[in-house]
Formats: structure tokens, C-alpha cells, sequence
């Protein structure tokens, strides 16, 4: 059988081994060490690590530790030796390391295996497995994000979703741009006012991509509307169902249950104040609920009139989007106002002025039938990263993991 040096089997190209020392956990480590001297191999000429030309001078040698994937059962620890260069172009520089950035204090291979575990779990689960620092995990993962993620291709980009989502509490919010038909995210910035968005359309997607977009598919934020108006005129605007759903549960299942709960007696107000999220669910979705949950939702629909009211007539707005003929999706749209308006519930005839206003964005939803699933999904994802990610505080990093988490299935 054939043997091979240590150096080959590890691949630190470039480099022999010297001294290898082993060491068994105890008082100063919780698991074994190997430690690995290296040397360059004096049979190539070394490279400058910033222009890539060979030098013939060395100005001095240095040396550094270094981790690399785990072996075997041990965390693997290198001292590296290696030259300081004198080149003709770029002054004293490090040797050229294949597989060792400059001044870097893992192996390029540890730094990918640390950034593909962050990928799928938190930096604190990373930085227990291969024995690094929290803010060394976070650096790396972060590096290779940029890394990743420096540029998109928006040629082909048409169709656009803008979506807000919260960062803090205190009305602290982000912007996230969607390519809509590719399930690609384009690009996420601090805030949602026409300052914050306005670098997306006009340094980001520029005056030829923002010339193609046919249709943007927005909430009723009148920044986004603005917008999109003022860089992507020939835009039809879509408002989709999503938004739609979020801003009547908002303001008027939420306000007509707090009247309902503060004219009713003790019994009523506890039903009514629980009953939120039955409220809001589809007519398939409570079907699969346990029997008394059903139970309940007929309670609250039969104990309040407005109540009900609110629940009937908000199935039958989320039926408008089913449509896919204007002409039949406005007459559906014509009998839910008149039947909104002369409800006598007042947060529910507020709603409905104020969504005549954007008719025309209701109704362009028959001709770009965007799947609001999408959008649906992002918030959801984005509460995961929020979750796992811990550094979220740095909005950078929090930023390059909603781009890795969303890189669409163009092509």
C-alpha cells in the first residue's frame, strides 16, 4: 500500500510538513488538537498575493497561526511559515497562498464549510462546531455573501413586487423589491419613504431596466405608488390580494371586534377578543379546524351583527381576485361596494371608499395574475432569519441573508 506525506492528503499546496504534535482535551481545551508545522517548498517561485507575479526577493519571513477543517476527531491548528516579497509593483507584499487569504486565520476551505454550515443553521451552532469565535462565524458568513451576491443580471426583470417588512419595533421598516415572475429577490434597503426606495429604481435597476417594467405589485403604501409612477411611468400598478387581506384584518375585522368586545358583556368580550385569526381565515381553512374552534367562529358571527357583516363581506372581496375578465371582476367589485357602503359598519365603509380610490389596481390584477403566495412566503421566511441569524443587528449581513434566502428560479 501506498503512503503519502501528511501535506499531500491535506493538499496545503505549496507547503511540506514540519513538527506535527498531537494533544488530548483537557483543563485548556474540550477536544483533542493537532498541531501542524508548515514550510514553503523551496521548488516554485513565490507570487506576490496582490499582482500574482513571481519575485525573486524575499524581504523577510513571518509567520502565523492558522485553524483548518477539523481532523479526524481533532480541531486542527496550523503554524504557517511564509514570506514577506519584495515586488516591482505593488512594494513589499505576502507570498501568494492558494488556499490562504492574506492575513486570513482560517484556511479558505474552513471558511467555506463555516459559511455553508451558517447557511442552514446559526452562527452560534457554527462557531461551537469548528471551535471559532461568534464574530469570527459572522465575519466569514458574511464575507462569502458578498461574495456571492455582488451583482445581478435585471435585463430580464418586468415585473416587480415591493413589499415592506418591520426590523425593530417602533415603526422601524424595510423595503424588499421582487423580480415577481422569477420568485427572485432584487434588492433590500433601510425604510420605506420615496428617499429610501428611490435609489432602487434609479442606481439599481437604472433608465433602460425601469423603461421595461410593465407592472408593479405594491400594498397602498403611497410611497411605493409614487414611485413607481415618477421612474416606471408606462407601469400598470397592481394591488394584490396579500396587502389587500393584511390591511382589512387591520382596519376593520381588528376595529369591529374592539367595538363589539366593549359593548358586549364579560363572557362576550373574552370570546370576541380571542377570535382574531378565526376571523381571518378562508371558508377551507376553518373546515380543517377541531370542532370547537368551528364552534366558535358560528358563536362570534352569530353574537354580533357587525361582526358578521365584516366576516361575510370580507370573503366575498377575496373573490374579486379569482376573476381573471375585468368586465366581470368589476361587476363583482360594484355589488361588494354597494353592499359595503350600506352596511352601517363604519370602519367597514371607511375601507371601502378608500379602496375605490385604488379600483384601477384591483382590477389590473386580471391581467398579471402575481401570485400572492409569494409574497406571503418572504414575510415568513424573513421571520425565520430574524429568528436564527442573531447578528440581524448588523442590517447589512440581515440584508445578504434575505438575498441568499430568495436567489429565484430564473433560467
Amino acid at each position: 500500500m501506498q503512503s503519502y506525506p501528511i501535506e499531500k492528503l491535506a493538499d496545503w499546496q505549496g507547503f511540506i510538513a514540519g513538527t506535527v504534535q498531537r494533544f488530548e482535551k483537557g483543563a485548556k481545551s474540550s477536544s483533542p488538537e493537532i498541531w501542524i508545522e508548515l514550510w514553503p517548498e523551496q521548488i516554485e517561485m513565490p507570487r506576490c498575493s496582490s499582482c500574482g507575479k513571481e519575485c525573486q526577493q524575499v524581504h523577510d519571513w513571518d509567520e502565523r497561526w492558522v485553524k483548518d477543517l477539523p481532523a479526524w476527531d481533532a480541531q486542527t491548528h496550523l503554524l504557517v511559515h511564509y514570506r514577506q516579497l519584495k515586488c516591482d509593483c505593488c512594494g513589499v507584499r505576502v507570498e501568494k497562498i492558494d488556499w490562504l487569504e492574506p492575513y486570513a486565520r482560517v484556511t479558505s476551505r474552513l471558511a467555506e464549510s463555516v459559511a455553508r454550515f451558517c447557511d442552514a443553521s446559526t452562527i452560534k451552532r457554527a462557531a461551537e462546531f469548528y471551535g471559532l469565535k461568534w464574530d469570527t462565524t459572522k465575519r466569514i458568513h458574511k464575507e462569502y455573501l458578498r461574495r456571492d451576491y455582488p451583482d445581478f443580471d435585471f435585463s430580464d426583470v418586468e415585473i416587480i413586487g415591493m413589499d415592506e417588512f418591520a426590523i425593530k419595533k417602533g415603526h422601524k421598516y424595510a423595503t424588499i423589491f421582487v423580480d415577481a415572475e422569477n420568485s427572485r429577490v432584487l434588492w433590500v434597503c433601510e425604510g420605506r419613504s420615496e428617499e429610501a426606495i428611490t435609489p432602487f429604481f434609479r442606481d439599481i435597476l437604472g433608465e433602460k431596466v425601469c423603461g421595461q417594467i410593465r407592472a408593479a405589485v405594491i400594498d397602498m403604501w403611497d410611497a411605493f405608488k409614487n414611485s413607481v409612477n415618477k421612474w416606471c411611468p408606462q407601469a400598470e400598478i397592481v394591488y394584490d390580494l396579500f396587502h389587500i387581506v393584511k390591511n382589512y384584518g387591520k382596519d376593520v375585522i381588528d376595529q369591529v371586534r374592539i367595538d363589539a368586545a366593549a359593548a358586549a358583556d364579560k363572557d362576550g368580550r373574552k370570546v370576541i377578543k380571542s377570535s382574531k385569526w378565526l376571523l381571518l381565515m378562508n371558508e377551507a381553512t376553518v373546515k380543517r379546524q377541531k370542532e370547537e374552534q368551528q364552534i366558535k367562529l358560528s358563536e362570534v358571527l352569530s353574537a354580533n351583527r357587525d361582526i358578521f357583516k365584516s366576516h361575510v363581506l370580507f370573503a366575498e372581496l377575496k373573490e374579486i381576485w379569482t376573476y381573471q375578465s375585468e368586465g366581470w371582476a368589476k361587476k363583482a367589485w360594484n355589488s361588494w361596494y354597494w353592499r359595503a357602503t350600506h352596511s352601517r359598519v363604519g370602519p367597514l365603509i371607511k375601507f371601502a371608499k378608500n379602496l375605490k380610490e385604488r379600483l384601477p389596481g384591483i382590477l389590473a390584477h386580471c391581467h398579471y395574475q402575481y401570485n400572492t403566495g409569494l409574497l406571503e412566503g418572504i414575510n415568513n421566511k424573513i421571520k425565520v432569519i430574524k429568528r436564527i441569524a442573531y447578528g440581524f443587528r448588523d442590517k447589512e449581513y440581515f440584508f445578504l441573508r434575505i438575498l441568499q434566502a430568495f436567489p429565484g428560479n430564473a433560467g
